[in-house]
């Protein structure tokens, strides 16, 4: 019976720029759900309602995704 190839290919392990993507993508999730907490927990509290709750905690997510999962990428990076 025939081997699965993986899904990196012939070369068997992933490369670094694959674990700097793997770790870039964790972070990103990780800092989009406590920007959703965070931001909308704020948001709830200075009493924002409707467009603006959706917009402020967008933006909120995107920049905590954006912030965590660069760290991430950098240490994942380090550890190459």
């Amino acid at each position: 019976m025939p081997v699965p190839s993986s899904v990196y290919g012939h070369q068997g392990a992933p490369s670094c720029f694959d674990r700097i993507k793997v770790g870039f993508m964790m972070g990103f999730c990780v800092g989009m759900a406590s920007g959703a907490l965070f931001g909308g927990f704020s948001a709830l509290r200075y009493g924002l309602r409707g467009k603006e709750l959706f917009s402020t905690v967008g933006k909120t997510m995107i920049q905590g995704g954006g912030t965590f999962g660069t760290f991430m990428a950098i240490g994942t990076g380090i550890r190459c």
